[in-house]
């Protein structure tokens, strides 16, 4: 009964997952870079030189995995701004995914449109199969050698505004639909690795609450720039809770915030940003680029960087190594 029992979690499990297996290279490494918050709209001829930044730090890095963190296209029809990043993935051959940001859906493409569309593009491994809140919640596992799942990505949609106008303003929260699906799908995981946790990380747009009491940590200092605070929502809908309770996401990275960039840590997890992809107004800004994130198989570790679309890499760090910090 017990085998019987670690089958059907099996192929529960890999039920969720999406398309193309990613694995780690024959040294045991695989490299993401997270780009976000391009707002591409070609009719207007705003921020096109995202994607000659993409395609850049793409040919610097040579990652395993591209992962757009929200606010990518931003017009009234998607598509075809789409369609070309499309083509530089296809181009570079690089698997890319994405999770919807506050922006997504607010010109006449609802998201569940936007999801099936981008859903039909090469190279793309989204999968949500639009069964709870949000249209961009899917699992990317990252394989070893064999078939065995050595690493899990979460993908969530943090959605895009409050729903409790108007008693309760503000930006979007991940729904108590979705931290129950995290939650199940980490206990199978777990299960599957003999009572283990496996190394994780999550992906979404809207930074949890808990990212200012990261920045504020004084025990563990943050790395990177914090130059406006956090847009976080207003409601605490339990997902960094849940992440401890479950004990396998190291780390989450989002956008959202254009001129943050740090990483810091609270209660063990780092709270992470991307760095904005699109060329910013002011001399002072972050300079438009990619975060990149290589995970170590078989370790509860990663380390990180910022990649600069001129080719300077910043930033550098390990984690836990990196936030040791006093105790």
């Amino acid at each position: 009964m017990k085998s019987l029992f670690f089958v059907l979690c099996f192929f529960l499990v890999q039920s969720v997952l999406a398309g193309p297996k990613l694995r780690f290279n024959d040294s045991g490494k695989f490299k993401i870079v997270q780009f976000t918050d391009t707002h591409i709209h070609l009719v207007d001829g705003d921020n096109l030189d995202v994607y000659e930044t993409i395609r850049k730090v793409l040919e610097m890095e040579k990652p395993d995995l591209a992962m757009l963190t929200g606010d990518i296209v931003t017009e009234e029809n998607p598509e075809e701004g789409f369609r070309r990043l499309a083509e530089v993935f296809s181009n570079a051959k690089i698997p890319w995914a994405v999770v919807f940001g506050n922006h997504e859906s607010e010109r006449g493409y609802d998201r569940k449109k936007v999801a099936d569309f981008i859903q039909s593009l090469p190279f793309c491994l989204n999968n949500d199969k639009g069964d709870m809140k949000g249209n961009s919640n899917f699992i990317l596992p990252v394989l070893g050698n064999t078939k065995k799942t050595e690493a899990v990505l979460y993908c969530l949609d943090s959605n895009d505004y409050s729903t409790l106008e108007p008693k309760v303003g503000g930006y979007g929260w991940i729904d108590f639909q979705q931290i129950a699906w995290y939650r199940k799908n980490s206990a199978e995981f777990t299960k599957l690795n003999g009572g283990q946790p496996l190394p994780a990380l999550a992906f979404f747009h809207i930074p949890l609450p808990e990212y200012t009491q990261a920045w504020k940590n004084i025990a563990i200092k943050a790395i990177g720039v914090k130059n406006e605070e956090e847009c976080s929502p207003v409601i605490n809908s339990g997902m960094f809770t849940a992440l401890l309770e479950c004990g396998d996401v190291m780390g989450t990275f989002v956008g959202h915030d254009h001129i943050n960039d740090y990483i810091g840590v609270y209660h063990n997890i780092a709270l992470a940003y991307g760095r904005v992809t699109k060329k910013m107004k002011n001399v002072e800004d972050p300079l438009p680029g990619g975060r990149v994130i290589v995970l170590t198989k078989g370790k509860y570790e990663f380390d990180t960087w910022i990649r600069e679309a001129d080719g300077k890499k910043v930033q550098e760090c390990s984690f836990p190594a990196s936030f040791m910090g006093v105790k």
